[in-house]
């Protein structure tokens, strides 16, 4: 077959001996096509290199077979498997990822919004709750489908597919509570821009209060998400007149970066003070001693959210948003404060 340079559909027809008509179906209908005929033209779609042309496809059928996920980070793992779980249910339905970060910062997610809509996404995967109005009127100005994830609000008529972050940092809060713990500190993420984090924050000061018995929380240190800035602000907490028993994090990865700074002050964990982690990366296991933290469903939470994705770009309207349960993974980072032992 002679290679062409810049093959066309019409390429394709002429050596597939298949209409052109059958090509455009094949590639957005393939089910309509016959098997046979189907891997023929993808034999010959291989063989000259062809691709579709994108601006083609969204004049003649209104839509894209794309959706954008914007996520506020690529620097680490707690978003992967979810968005790897989101991307594999898209393609099952023949559905293209773009995906795209905001580094937490609410004026770049919109600017990344534009960018995916300009490039024709027919919707949308965001994660969280905080945005500015005026992201939020964009969106319902151009009316395109959105889904929220990794976080969940029942008050709400847009769409979510996530768990509540008030609930989960209540529950290993109350854990460690529950265990004798009395002096709690928290290392967070930054809440600007970020509800997951100020929610976790939110959370973990209502168990707090409500369990009352002289339980203290005695500071909040925000940081950005990494195992050095994890590990300075356990410096700060540590280096207090009023010390900690336990200290909840507001992720694993700056729970992580706590457990290494401990180990570099000699200080034994979870004799002296105890560590918490939230959301069960592989890192969790990875350190030593290994962390209880708060188990989130990414997987099942990202195939949700492509699912709702799918029918809202389809036409369905209203489709009931998901919510997920948490769950509290005991390891060697936690245990009783050392006089109670």
């Amino acid at each position: 077959m002679k290679k062409i340079e810049r093959p066309t559909l019409e390429d394709v027809a002429v050596a597939a001996k298949v209409s052109t008509a059958t090509i455009s179906r094949s590639i957005n209908e393939p089910e309509k096509v016959a098997d046979a005929t189907r891997e023929r033209i993808q034999t010959v779609i291989r063989k000259l290199g062809y691709t579709p042309n994108i601006g083609g496809r969204i004049l003649a059928s209104n839509r894209s077979n794309t959706v954008g996920a914007i996520i506020p980070t690529m620097a680490n793992a707690m978003f992967a498997s979810g968005l790897q779980a989101f991307q594999q249910e898209l393609a099952k339905a023949g559905v293209t990822l773009l995906v795209a970060s905001s580094g937490y910062n609410s004026e770049e997610e919109f600017q990344q919004i534009q960018a995916l809509m300009a490039q024709g996404a027919d919707g949308l995967l965001l994660i969280g709750d905080q945005r500015p109005q005026e992201s939020i009127d964009f969106l319902a100005m151009r009316n395109i489908p959105y889904v929220i994830s990794w976080c969940f609000k029942s008050d709400s008529d847009r769409v979510f597919a996530g768990f509540d972050n008030i609930a989960a940092a209540s529950s290993i809060t109350r854990h460690v509570l529950d265990l004798g713990h009395r002096r709690i500190a928290m290392i967070a993420g930054k809440a600007k821009d970020n509800d997951r984090a100020k929610n976790r924050i939110l959370g973990v000061k209502r168990a707090v209060k409500s369990f009352g018995k002289n339980a203290q929380l005695l500071k909040v240190v925000e940081a950005d998400y990494s195992m050095e800035n994890g590990g300075d602000a356990f410096t700060q907490l540590m280096d207090s007149t009023q010390p900690p028993t336990v200290i909840i994090c507001g992720n694993d990865v700056l729970a992580a970066g706590a457990v290494v700074r401990a180990q570099q002050r000699d200080i034994n964990i979870p004799e002296e003070v105890s560590i918490t982690g939230f959301d069960d990366i592989n890192l969790a296991t990875a350190v030593y001693p290994a962390l209880t933290t708060v188990r989130v469903p990414h997987i099942d939470m990202g195939r949700a959210a492509a699912k709702l994705l799918l029918e809202m770009v389809s036409g369905k309207r209203n489709p009931a948003s998901v919510a997920f349960d948490t769950e509290i993974i005991s390891r060697q980072s936690l245990a009783a404060p050392a006089f109670l032992l």
